[in-house]
């Protein structure tokens, strides 16, 4: 590619071609292609390139604590939850239809793992998704309160496609943030989804909000138009790494 074609590209912002081109030209003229093929291959990195990238800033966007994939997700050491069911979630048509995801099981089962993984699904189909813990999520909140930003960001996650909250269970959360979470959960009844992992059982969680009314009021909104997915088995993560010490005392 000149130089000159090569600032007209980039000028474009067609930066898929820019870095192809070369490649694709010597392609084209091993398999003989026309001028039509030619063009649409060219136009398919393009697209391949833009859905990366958006991909790249959708995650980034997220602030996912890691990065965990379905595949990387070991069923067989998870014979208490149907990988059919997980699969189904990881397609995202719930985010359409505005259906919240509650998962409830003991640590170490893998929710927040297949949650991350939904997530990262989402942002692979475009979705705007953004995690936090229920603890983060609870400072957050009284840092915007306290700086007089709170209506602004409670905007900014009324817009995003998935709102996925961890670890709800984990620490009790004081009467100011059950107040502002209930406004959160408030505002996005049946506009928008929520990925919830918990814990503890629906009758435990008066022990997080302390309140039974706001409690009861809070898991109304939730377990509305919801699925539900119990994760009660052996720590996944504990088989998980049982299973890998045995292959390495194997192989030494």
């Amino acid at each position: 590619m000149n130089k000159e074609l090569r600032e007209k590209l980039k000028y474009c912002r067609l930066a898929g071609i820019v870095e192809m081109y070369d490649e694709l030209v010597k392609e084209s003229a091993e398999n003989g292609w026309d001028n039509e093929t030619f063009f649409e291959k060219l136009v398919e990195c393009e697209v391949v390139s833009r859905e990366n990238n958006r991909f790249e800033r959708l995650v980034n966007k997220a602030r996912f604590p890691n990065l965990k994939t379905i595949d990387q997700f070991d069923f067989s050491q998870a014979p208490y939850i149907s990988r059919k069911e997980i699969l189904e979630l990881c397609e995202c048509k719930f985010i359409d239809e505005k259906t919240n995801i509650i998962f409830l099981g003991s640590p170490g089962a893998g929710k927040t793992h297949i949650t991350i993984s939904i997530g990262i699904e989402a942002c692979k189909r475009g979705k705007s998704v953004i995690f936090f813990t229920a603890a983060n999520l609870g400072n957050q909140l009284v840092e915007m309160q306290e700086e007089q930003e709170l209506g602004r960001f409670l905007t900014k996650l009324s817009k995003v496609d998935l709102l996925i909250i961890d670890e709800l269970g984990y620490v009790q959360l004081s009467d100011r943030v059950t107040q502002l979470m209930f406004q959160i959960f408030s505002e996005r009844y049946e506009s928008g989804s929520i990925l919830l992992n918990s814990n503890l059982e629906f009758k435990e969680w008066v022990n997080i909000f302390h309140d039974e009314r706001m409690t009861a009021a809070i898991i109304d909104r939730l377990i509305h138009n919801s699925r539900i997915v119990l994760f009660n088995g052996e720590s996944y993560r504990y088989k998980v790494q049982k299973m890998k010490a045995q292959q390495n005392r194997q192989k030494t």
